[in-house]
């Protein structure tokens, strides 16, 4: 549970440290508020599975506010001190078509081989809860990826970097060494934009760092 007498704090409903290390960057302090067995751990990963016809961006808003829905009754459950709970996700398409987190690492060479040479984009959503008020954002990003031979996304897969991510990469990690160029917000690639994230943050009256 939080310290309130070390201020900025939040509540981060997300299991990604780079999420974590994003806010920790930009002065925040969050407390993990995460599910704490295997029956909540599958409740929420459920909640990612695509409804048809579903639009990449309409889908990735609908999966956070869930998110953060489920993280508001985990919070009330846990009978926790009151605060700010923030949530995102983020999802990679290619046209209409989403890229979630790769099942195994056949599906991960698999999605690397769609996204080897193209360009596609990265749609990260954000939404915070505090005092009973909700605020969402959505951060819209491109990027295009050099050729990559099947030798070199076996090696990729290999490390074990694309498991547990969405579209199978970590820009921040070695993928970043085909990536030709981005368009948009590097940190919203990485998983939490800072713009987006700091206007939610105001909005509710936070104080920022």
């Amino acid at each position: 549970m939080p310290d309130h007498a070390a201020a900025p704090w939040l509540y981060l409903a997300s299991q990604s440290p780079r999420r974590r290390e994003l806010l920790a960057q930009w002065g925040w302090r969050a407390e993990l508020l995460l599910p704490d067995t295997e029956a909540e751990l599958h409740a929420l990963e459920a909640l990612e599975a695509v409804q048809p016809h579903e639009a990449p961006a309409r889908y990735v808003q609908r999966v956070t506010r869930l998110k953060l829905q489920a993280a508001l009754q985990r919070l009330q459950h846990r009978g926790w001190p009151p605060g700010p709970v923030l949530c995102a996700d983020t999802t990679v398409a290619l046209g209409r078509e989403i890229f979630g987190k790769p099942a195994d690492a056949a599906e991960a060479a698999q999605m690397l081989q769609r996204l080897a040479g193209q360009r596609h984009r990265v749609l990260t959503a954000v939404a915070l809860a505090h005092q009973g008020q909700v605020w969402q954002g959505l951060s819209r990003s491109t990027v295009e990826f050099a050729p990559w031979s099947a030798a070199e996304i076996g090696r990729y897969v290999a490390s074990g970097e694309p498991l547990g991510k969405a579209g199978a990469y970590a820009i921040q990690g070695r993928a970043s060494q085909w990536i030709r160029r981005i368009s948009g917000s590097h940190s919203g690639i990485v998983g939490l934009p800072a713009f987006e994230t700091a206007q939610l943050l105001r909005a509710a009256g936070l104080a920022l760092p």
